[in-house]
Formats: structure tokens, sequence, C-alpha cells
């Protein structure tokens, strides 16, 4: 059986999960704390970078989330969540890195204020603002008359930058400027598979408490 170690409020992991609940996979659930679980000799053995998401499968310990949506769509393609048409695969595509690689890392900036702990500095909130905008304005412009983007089913495009998109008005970005989008966010948010991989208040309290836990440790500034 397929075997997922994941962390509940890590989006990596919750995009792996939602692609195995959306095709109906059967597979072991395997929380991590992250709270040094990680560095154990047991998990290092399948993760050598400590990271999650790990898919387990048939002896293949696969690590980064993007591969591991890759081999289940390769070997599980049923429901398909890729599109074969080439543009609509080269959407798809777009979407998935520029989240990983644009939005993600700016969305990290306010982690703080998703936990309920100070904010970051100023210039470095505005910048990550502006990064956010242009990378909602590119995703709002990709969106056509399909409710997904270059589908009319969920792709993982969605399961990428849903799980990212999504948090958004949690940290006081609004997506009122962004119609379509904002419109598709609640169309995934209806889901099942999304409402099933939403974190908990005791997920988010653990998560504070590891963080906070790290903040302390750290020696002050000079």
């Amino acid at each position: 059986m397929l075997k997922l170690y994941h962390a509940p409020i890590s989006p990596n992991s919750r995009r792996v999960w939602i692609t195995l609940l959306e095709k109906k996979l059967e597979f072991e659930l395997v929380e991590m704390n992250l709270d040094g679980e990680q560095f154990q000799a047991d998990f290092l053995a399948i993760s050598p970078f400590h990271h999650v998401p790990v898919l387990v499968d048939d002896g293949l310990n696969i690590v980064e989330s993007l591969a591991i949506l890759d081999y289940l769509e390769a070997k599980y393609p049923t429901p398909t969540m890729l599109p074969t048409d080439a543009k609509d695969l080269a959407i798809a595509r777009m979407v998935q890195l520029v989240t990983v690689n644009e939005l993600l890392p700016a969305t990290t900036t306010f982690l703080p204020q998703f936990l309920g702990l100070p904010g970051g500095e100023p210039e470095e909130i505005e910048k990550a603002l502006q990064k956010i905008a242009q990378v909602l304005k590119f995703f709002e412009n990709l969106l056509d008359d399909r409710p997904y983007f270059a589908s009319h089913n969920l792709t993982l495009a969605e399961v990428v930058a849903g799980t990212v998109v999504t948090l958004l008005p949690d940290v006081g970005v609004s997506l009122n400027e962004y119609p379509k989008l904002n419109t598709w966010c609640a169309r995934l948010m209806a889901r099942p598979s999304w409402q099933a991989t939403e974190a908990t208040p005791e997920a988010i309290k653990a998560f504070k408490s590891i963080i906070m836990a790290r903040m302390a440790q750290k020696p002050p500034n000079d």
C-alpha cells in the first residue's frame, strides 16, 4: 500500500494528500510532527534531506512533491489530472512552477501572521506583496471560461497552486481584484478533498509551538 509521510501544516504535503484522495487511492497517512522527528535515523533512511512529503510505494521512496505528483499521474492515470493538449499542458506546468518558484517563497514572508506571531520587516512585506500581486495577475489571465486551469477537470495545477492561493486571505491578501481566481478558489474549497485536508486549529497550534521554540533558541542579534 502507498504510504505518505506528511505534515498537516505543509502545502507541499497537502498537494500530495489531495491528489491521493482525488485519485481515490488507498494509502496510509503517517504524520510527522517536525519537532525533531524528521531527523531521526529511520526517517532519514527514506528522506535523506529530512523533508516532507515522502511517498513510499513498492519499495521506492519518492521525495519532492512535484516528482511525487508526476509519479502518481503516470502510475495511476485515472482520473487524468494533466491535460494532453500541448498548450493546456504548458499552462498547467507554468502554474505549478510559478507557484513553487515565485508565489510560495513570497507567501512564507507571512508565516508569522498566519501563526499569530509578530510580523516581518515592512520592506520585506511590501516586496512580498508585490510579488504575490504579480503572480495572482498572471494566474487571473491564464484562467478562461473553463472551471480549472486549461481544463474542465481538476488538474495538478490546482493541487499545487490551490494549496497556496486559498491560504492568502488568511494572511490579509484579498482576492477581490481577481474575480476569476476568487471563483476558482471557492470551487476548490468546496471539494471534499480540500475540506478533508485542511489544517486543524490543533495542528496550527502545535506548529506555532515548534516555531516559537526555534525562535527562542536563536541567539539575539548584535
